[in-house]
């Protein structure tokens, strides 16, 4: 058996990710991960992938997306954050731009990347545009209805929740930081937790597009 399950035949890791804060804030748990032995992965292959959410959101160009439907790409990666998020959605947000350049053009062009926000309230289209221009200018921006988002999150795995107000008057929102991996179909198989290096993601990244995600291939009758 590849995979070495803990504890469970399914087991949830207990480690979890904080939300962005100034101050450290409630932790909130990454849903259905496994601990993985020799599969080759940096990542986190799901035993069971998750269905991505169908929820029609707003893209920065004013167009509606569902990632469910319109991440066509070979591979697209999806991470919820937030604009005035004070460090971690930048650093996670950085490392994913960073893995990119390590791609040669082809390999580039067959990943996508979305940057969902999680919080509508201050970031529409242009602030999610300027933000992610940043990283790259390819990189795309959803927004919309708060409960949408938050289905959109749960789906993956990824919760979402607002935080402690400021003396400022803003607040802060605590979510889930890994990176999902979404596929053409629909489903999302694989996560990467906060601190994956940009080296180890691009290694992930070139499987992928080479032989796909190696639990499923195997599933497939695919080649490794």
């Amino acid at each position: 058996m590849r995979r070495t399950l803990v504890s469970a035949l399914v087991l949830t890791v207990a480690a979890t990710l904080s939300g962005c804060a100034e101050e450290p804030g409630p932790e909130l748990p990454v849903s259905n991960v496994v601990v993985e032995d020799d599969d080759g992965m940096h990542g986190v292959v799901l035993p069971d992938p998750y269905d991505v959410s169908a929820v029609s959101l707003t893209a920065t160009d004013g167009s509606t997306y569902s990632l469910a439907t319109d991440a066509r790409d070979p591979l697209t990666l999806v991470f919820f954050g937030y604009t005035r998020c004070p460090d971690i959605c930048q650093v996670v947000m950085a490392d994913i731009a960073s893995a990119l350049t390590r791609l040669d053009d082809d390999e580039r062009a067959q990943v996508g990347m979305q940057f969902v926000t999680t919080d509508p309230g201050r970031d529409d289209e242009a602030t999610l545009r300027s933000y992610l221009d940043r990283f790259d200018p390819a990189f795309g921006g959803l927004t919309g209805p708060l409960s949408r988002i938050v289905d959109a999150g749960l789906a993956v795995g990824v919760p979402i929740e607002k935080g402690r107000t400021l003396p400022s008057g803003g607040y802060e929102v605590d979510h889930g930081t890994q990176v999902v991996g979404v596929l053409p179909d629909g489903t999302a198989p694989i996560v990467w937790t906060q601190g994956t290096s940009p080296e180890l993601l691009a290694e992930d990244i070139r499987i992928i597009l080479d032989s796909g995600v190696p639990e499923l291939s195997e599933q497939q009758g695919v080649t490794q």
